[in-house]
This record gives structure tokens, sequence and C-alpha cells, in this order.
């Protein structure tokens, strides 16, 4: 756990048992899922929907903490937005029951997400010997509330505005040390060969180009580009020259000037004699696809590259990244492949980690208008993200 705020969103009142159960298929009466005999009951399931809706309500300051948790009538919810949401309160039941049922579709399969597969990587690793012991759990914890809260009622506090308990807290903790460990078995270490190797086909992405700014005078014959050259020699403005003569529209009123150029970026023609061309030195008439030029370059800002001893931190960051989000896959293929044909969910709670679901039809839908203010939209709160995307971000 890196950052106590950011992990703690959810956790769950069930722990894999030291001997896996492997045995019964069905659900029991007041359980949403079974995992290979292990159940996730509807309390544990209606309390982190809890804390789900209340990060969702966190994001509209001000919002209703509103908890869509009994499919598939929403009584309770309807009820809900009539009594919190007075702008609502004659809106029918119809309407109110497909808002309810969007918002349970959003916070419920995040819930279950995290849910499932917190089981998955407990069974995985007990599966591999991987434990991870009460000491250290707590030791990870102390470290990071330090860090993250300066005051123990700082913590409670959060505590409070989360709607979570200490004990989930130290479960989601368990769950990511556990996850990391199965990481760990999955990630390649970031070698001296590697960096080099990156750097070298990623030289352009440690460096910056050579710029240029060029003055352009750009006409639609010679004689014209011949004028604003003698005109230019004359000791006239390049503000008069460009004004006077110049069909570039982008650059007639400012004098011509064309800044921080790269090669490439202008047409073929200008494009090769301008950088080639010294600087403070009238060029033309060249002759190019849109028209005919005069030009000067008028400051020259050389490339830069860093070398492979200054690239190597962020190079190593980079491989370290991709080489985690492999690890990830990885575990969570493993994971699944495992698991997911014991995980069986009652239907209103089906979702993607359940044996046997289908998605249904996708549908054109308007936003759930029960947990927002006028002109927001409802978006999956930060604070419910499943347990292997935050500990992917260690």
């Amino acid at each position: 756990m890196k950052h106590v705020k950011s992990i703690l969103a959810l956790g769950a009142f069930f722990v894999v048992a030291a001997a896996l159960s492997a045995c019964g298929s069905g659900i029991s009466g007041n359980s949403v899922a079974d995992m290979a005999g292990n159940p996730v009951t509807t309390a544990a399931f209606n309390h982190w929907m809890y804390v789900a809706a209340k990060g969702n309500a966190s994001q509209s300051p001000g919002a209703p903490v509103i908890v869509p948790n009994d499919p598939p009538e929403f009584k309770k919810c309807i009820a809900q937005v009539r009594k919190q949401i007075p702008t609502l309160a004659k809106t029918t039941d119809k309407q109110l029951k497909v808002d309810c049922n969007q918002l349970f579709a959003s916070l419920g399969s995040q819930v279950m997400d995290f849910l499932i597969k917190s089981y998955w990587y407990q069974a995985e690793a007990h599966k591999l010997g991987i434990n991870v012991t009460d000491a250290q759990v707590q030791n990870v914890f102390n470290t990071d509330k330090k860090q993250q809260f300066p005051t123990d009622a700082a913590f409670n506090q959060f505590l409070s505005q989360s709607g979570q308990t200490l004990q989930d807290i130290l479960f989601r903790v368990r769950v990511n040390e556990i996850f990391k460990k199965l990481l760990a078995k999955h990630q390649a270490a970031v070698t001296t060969a590697a960096i080099a190797a990156y750097y070298n086909s990623h030289t352009s992405q440690f460096g910056t180009p050579q710029t240029r700014d060029i003055r352009i005078v750009r006409t639609t014959n010679a004689q014209q580009a011949a004028a604003a050259k003698a005109a230019l020699q004359s000791g006239q403005s390049w503000k008069d020259v460009a004004k006077k003569y110049s069909v570039d529209t982008s650059t007639k009123n400012n004098g011509g000037l064309l800044s921080g150029v790269t090669k490439g970026e202008e047409e073929q023609a200008l494009d090769t004699a301008a950088f080639s061309a010294p600087a403070h030195k009238l060029q033309g008439v060249i002759h190019g696809q849109f028209g005919y030029y005069v030009f000067e370059v008028t400051n020259i800002k050389h490339s830069t590259q860093q070398s492979l001893a200054q690239a190597t931190p962020l190079i190593k960051q980079i491989l370290t990244g991709q080489s985690q989000s492999s690890a990830q896959t990885a575990v969570d293929a493993q994971a699944k492949k495992d698991w997911l044909k014991k995980t069986t969910c009652r239907t209103p709670y089906a979702m993607a980690d359940c044996n046997g679901y289908k998605p249904p039809k996708t549908t054109t839908t308007t936003a759930p208008t029960t947990t927002t203010a006028p002109g927001t939209t409802t978006a999956p709160p930060a604070t419910t993200s499943t347990a292997s995307s935050t500990s992917s971000s260690k």
C-alpha cells in the first residue's frame, strides 16, 4: 500500500480460509456470489456499495449519497431519491427505476469486481504458497498511515467520510501485498542492456530537434518575389514588404515571421533551402509548390540530445511500468483461468468476472439523473477502483 487515501476505497468482509473450499457451486439466499464454495454475502456487497456511493457523491460537492442496492425493483433507491433530491420528488417511478438501475450497473460492477478479484488473488497466493502475515500487514499500514495522515483524528475523519472501518482497510492492505507478490513472479528485471536497447531505438524521445525562426514573403510569381527582395535589400522593413507583397495570410501581417519551425514542417522547397541557409542572410527567389519565396533565417536554436546516462532514469521508469503492466495482465489472466469457472453470481449482480456472464445488448441511454447536480455526469468514482488497478499503481 503506497497511498492510503487512494487505495483504501474497497475491502472485503470475507477472508479466504487457509484451506480453500472446492465444493459447492450454488449461491445461498444471503449471498450475491460464490467462488469455489466461498460466498460473498449480500451484507458485504451492500456495505461496499455504500462506500462506492459515498465516493461517487464526493465528486460533486453537496450531492446526496444514493445507494442503489436493491435490484431489480429498486424501491429503496427510489425512496432515497425522492427524499434526498426534492427536485425529483415528482419524477415517475419508471424513470427513477431506470436511473437507479444505471447507477447500480456502474457501482455494482466495480464492487463485484473488487470482491471477486480479492478472492482470486488470495486463492492464487494460497496455491503458490504465498503468505502475508498479520504483522506484515500491520507494518505496511502503520507506515502508510503515518505518511498520509498527520493525526489519528485525521485518519478517523477519513474513515467516517469514506464509510469504511479499520478492518476494511487492513484487508485492502493484505490484498495489495498479496497482489504485489503475485506480480513479482511475473515481472521481468529492467537490465542495463534493455535500457540501452530502448535508448537506441527511441533516441528522438530524449532530445529536441533544431528549430529556426524564418521570415518569408510568398508571392504568386517570380517578378513579385524579385520586387520584394529588392525592397528588402533597399532597406525597407519586413513588416512593410510582407504586408505589400506576400500572399501568405498567416504571416503577411506579422512581418512574415514563422517561429520555431522544425525541419519538415514547411513545403519541401522552402524547407530544404531554409535549413541549409546561414542566419541573417536574405535568400531567394525560391520556387515552391505554393509560390515563390524570399526568406531570411533570423534565429537558429540547435538540437539537443540526452546521453544514455542522462536518459537512464526515465527509461528505467518507462520499462518498469511496462513490466508491471505485463505482469498484471499475466496475473489477471492466470487468476481468471483458474477461478472464473468456479465463480457463480446471482443474476442481478452478474458481471464479467462471473462464470457464464453475457453482457447485455448495447442500448443508447441517458446518464443517470439521481445522483448528480444539473450539468454534471455520473462517472465511476476514483475511490472504487479494483484491487488490480490500485495495486498496479505501486
